[in-house]
């Protein structure tokens, strides 16, 4: 039987292994769509099996550790942090199915290369928050956590803009609607994976220093302490 400490041990490699699964499945689903890709965005969607599988045996070791050693303060803490994680993550696959079904459904339709590359960026920046998030998860470093929170509002201001260009291009020429519609559905999906990116930096701040700062919470305690710093 493994020790109190190896199962903490297990339960964080595993969860460090998923969201590196999550890292590859968006990585795959966005360069799928640059490049007009059906092939490798039909092997992004073969991934997702797997990441739910991790998934499901997180959620068991977690209830296993809490019923075997009824854990209390910090473990408990981690532990629920763990649980909370694994959904962020896994919704994070299937954003990234979401994206790559689209691609295929796109297949060769002529590219509006201003919005390609704005959905590359989006994903590259996004990963670069899911990574910052799990970096600050195995360093418990609040700070780090705190700052990812504001680094969103980068990938939602990308994500209207671009909504704006598509939504002008529609309205003079018809024959992009329909390509127009999947690729803001596609942008849509990158910009929600930023969301649960975001949702892995304010677990990690419960998790080490027991505050929940969901819904906007740090932002206005940020205000009440540096009222001259409130964003536009």
């Amino acid at each position: 039987m493994q020790s109190y400490s190896e199962e903490l041990h297990l339960l964080r490699d595993q969860l460090l292994g998923m969201a590196g699964q999550a890292e590859t499945m968006l990585a795959q689903a966005v360069k799928s769509f640059v490049q007009q890709d059906a092939e490798l965005a039909k092997s992004t969607i073969e991934l997702d099996d797997e990441i739910n599988r991790v998934e499901m045996e997180i959620d068991e070791l977690c209830v296993t550790i809490m019923m075997r050693r009824q854990p209390v303060a910090g473990d408990l803490r981690f532990i629920a942090t763990a649980l909370k994680m694994t959904t962020d993550l896994e919704r994070i696959g299937d954003l990234a199915v979401d994206v790559a079904q689209r691609t295929i459904r796109l297949g060769n339709a002529q590219a509006i290369s201003s919005a390609y590359d704005t959905i590359g960026e989006m994903g590259v920046l996004v990963q670069g928050m899911i990574a910052s998030a799990m970096q600050a998860f195995v360093d418990k470093d609040v700070t780090r956590a705190n700052a990812l929170l504001l680094e969103d509002d980068v990938v939602d201001e990308m994500y209207h803009q671009m909504r704006v260009e598509l939504l002008e291009m529609m309205k003079t020429d018809l024959s992009v609607v329909e390509r127009g519609y999947h690729i803001q559905s596609v942008a849509k999906f990158v910009e929600r994976i930023g969301d649960h990116a975001t949702n892995l930096a304010e677990q990690v701040i419960f998790m080490v220093a027991g505050k929940d700062v969901r819904h906007g919470a740090f932002l206005r305690e940020k205000y009440k302490r540096h009222p001259d710093n409130t964003r536009e």
